[in-house]
């Protein structure tokens, strides 16, 4: 661990000057207590730095959550093995692709199968019982529920270090959540310019307690954190339904974890009662289980938390990134990208190029970096990899 300054302790051994300065920026404001915690893939993000952890006294900035709220990952270790699964990977890439809609913008065309319907009914009630209305966001929210979404999100098949298989997935609240979130950070610029307050960078902006504005975000983004819950176990259904098809038994779950990595949590850090805010960072709570994936090509992780005070019980969501995607795009071909996916079965092309590994930390130097955050429960191999493009 590194303590940048009194406000800012990183555990980023790869941190370039533009996330640290952003990172130093975010920790100067003064309703910061005790101090803001750089996960080890700490890079840059809109206003806050993607994989830090804010704990704020009275106020929540939105941007420090995210423009996916809720985002996640959920894993299902089954009872197969790596003997149980048949030769041909490609037949079962092929039906999570039909099975559920990939990419930016694409969506279920109708609600009809049974869980579905009840995980929607149940987002209706919680939305009525709360007085949030996500219809004025995104009408169709009820069609987005059990999509992927692009970027880095995917849906994986995997095998552990005993050669059991996992089902795991990464994903948040979609369209409807992203809304949500540009809403409210547009809010608050709008009361911090209503106001005069001055701000290091407009996406700083933030809501303060008490006031219906943050009432309104709270609400709000809890109801988008749980769609992005429920997403993933709709996505999961179907992914085992895929599995179940090309196995030719039933899956039966092991054990299942699903965590957020962009969200908000009332927790006492301290000594005080705080807003922390993860912005790519997951809970680390002592004995807390969490997911840590690596890129599109590399390995994951299921752990458990150790708890750190320091790192206000926390531990980072991913390898995080090192290029961007213009940059990545710039560097690397797809032939680098064939070379580094080896015998993964994936869909071979070039819109994947910015998603390379190389594009991202190493994940070994990461989870080196996050040893005193979490133990390392299993270590998962990606055998088949889904992702929208």
């Amino acid at each position: 661990m590194e303590r940048i300054s009194p406000r800012l302790l990183s555990w980023a051994s790869i941190l370039d000057p533009g996330t640290r300065e952003q990172a130093v920026t975010t920790s100067s404001l003064p309703f910061i207590h005790p101090h803001v915690a750089l996960m080890p893939d700490a890079h840059l993000g809109k206003g806050a730095t993607v994989g830090s952890v804010l704990p704020t006294l009275g106020a929540i900035i939105p941007a420090a959550v995210g423009v996916d709220i809720g985002c996640g990952m959920i894993a299902l270790r089954t009872q197969l093995s790596a003997q149980d699964l048949p030769s041909d990977r490609r037949a079962v890439r092929v039906a999570v692709e039909k099975a559920v809609p990939l990419s930016a913008g694409h969506h279920n065309r109708k609600v009809s199968r049974g869980h579905t319907s009840l995980r929607v009914a149940e987002l209706e009630h919680r939305a009525q019982e709360a007085g949030v209305d996500p219809d004025r966001y995104a009408r169709t929210w009820r069609l987005q529920l059990g999509s992927l979404g692009s970027g880095n999100h995917f849906l994986e098949i995997s095998l552990d270090e005993q050669d059991r298989v996992w089902l795991f997935l990464h994903s948040g609240s979609r369209g409807v959540g992203n809304k949500i979130a540009q809403h409210h950070i547009g809010v608050a610029q709008q009361m911090a310019r209503k106001e005069g307050v001055s701000l290091p960078n407009r996406d700083l902006a933030y809501l303060v307690e008490g006031t219906e504005a943050f009432s309104a975000y709270l609400r709000d983004l809890r109801w988008a954190q749980h769609f992005a819950l429920l997403n993933r176990e709709e996505m999961m259904d179907r992914l085992v339904t895929c599995v179940q098809e090309w196995v030719g038994e039933q899956v039966v779950a092991s054990e299942t974890v699903n965590c957020h990595h962009n969200y908000t949590a009332r927790e006492r850090h301290f000594g005080k009662e705080v807003w922390l805010s993860r912005k790519g960072a997951i809970d680390a709570g002592e004995g807390v289980p969490g997911l840590i994936p690596g890129s599109m090509g590399t390995r994951s992780y299921v752990v458990v938390g150790k708890g750190n005070a320091e790192a206000l019980s926390s531990a980072p969501h991913g390898a995080g990134r090192q290029y961007s995607r213009a940059a990545a795009r710039r560097t690397f071909t797809q032939d680098d990208l064939r070379a580094a996916m080896g015998d993964i079965e994936y869909r071979d092309t070039d819109a994947f190029v910015d998603e390379i590994p190389g594009a991202y930390k190493d994940i070994d130097v990461v989870m080196r970096d996050a040893a005193d955050l979490v133990e390392v429960r299993h270590t998962l191999r990606q055998v088949v990899n889904v992702k929208g493009d």
